[in-house]
């Protein structure tokens, strides 16, 4: 049997204290890449989540001129007499008037139709009175021929008709839903016009929709001066104005 000489014993030591050594070296490097990669993934997702929150809020508006496709005529009249039959043949009288009015116009029968009918009756210094009121309606899609009634309702009077306080026509444009998706297409295209322009002064681009918010569609008379200037303009006349306005947030990249 052989003893192993002091030198192999100090050989065999340094070789496994180099290798330790060596073992030591590589967990360092090891460990030193991890954590520059964590570093350079940790700076670059601080980097796009800051990206992402990068976004310009703009509005978008789209306006479009239509034509009322609803005509609502309105006829208040009535009659007084000291006798109830007598006030009811002032308004027949006056109700076949009406009725010839609109027929020589060229609209059919059935679209005027009496909508309400009221009888009061009042005593004074001891006579006695009857008063009949009625309404009568013209509703029709007819917008043209209706304005054209409209120019000539004076003729009304020659008849003996007196129109009163009630009596009104209204327009009214009933296809808002068939045109609002092009109009948002619209809004949408003017929003991102917008921000494209801040964009470009900043030095980015635009990238896609972070959020966005539809805003009420509003109906107003054509020719009003502002918005708010829609009064009887709005229901009073067949031209209109549709508007809508749109808040968006764009990325910004």
């Amino acid at each position: 049997m052989s003893v192993p000489s002091d030198n192999n014993a100090s050989a065999a030591s340094a070789f496994w204290r180099s290798e330790k050594a060596r073992i030591a070296l590589s967990s360092s490097a090891i460990i030193a890449v991890g954590v520059m990669a964590g570093g350079f993934l940790l700076g670059d997702g601080l980097t796009r989540a800051h990206a992402a929150d990068r976004s310009v809020t703009v509005r978008g508006l789209a306006e479009r001129d239509v034509t009322a496709d609803l005509a609502v005529w309105t006829l208040a009249y009535s009659a007084t007499e000291h006798d109830l039959a007598s006030a009811q043949a002032d308004v027949d009288r006056d109700t076949a008037a009406i009725r010839q009015f609109f027929g020589a116009s060229g609209f059919p029968a059935d679209a005027l139709q009496p909508t309400g009918v009221n009888v009061s009756q009042t005593t004074q210094d001891g006579v006695t009175s009857f008063t009949v009121r009625q309404r009568m309606t013209l509703r029709t899609n007819d917008i043209a021929r209706t304005q054209d009634a409209v120019r000539r309702q004076f003729d009304l009077v020659r008849r003996g008709v007196a129109l009163e306080e009630g009596s009104g026509i209204t327009y009214t444009f009933t296809k808002l839903n068939a045109i609002k998706p092009p109009m948002v297409d619209d809004a949408t295209r003017d929003a991102r016009a917008a921000a494209q322009q801040f964009a470009n002064d900043s030095g980015t681009a635009v990238g896609g929709i972070k959020s966005a918010t539809q805003g009420y569609f509003s109906i107003t008379g054509r020719d009003s001066q502002t918005e708010d200037d829609s009064g009887w303009n709005a229901s009073d006349t067949p031209y209109k104005k549709v508007r809508v306005v749109t808040t968006i947030d764009f990325y910004l990249r």
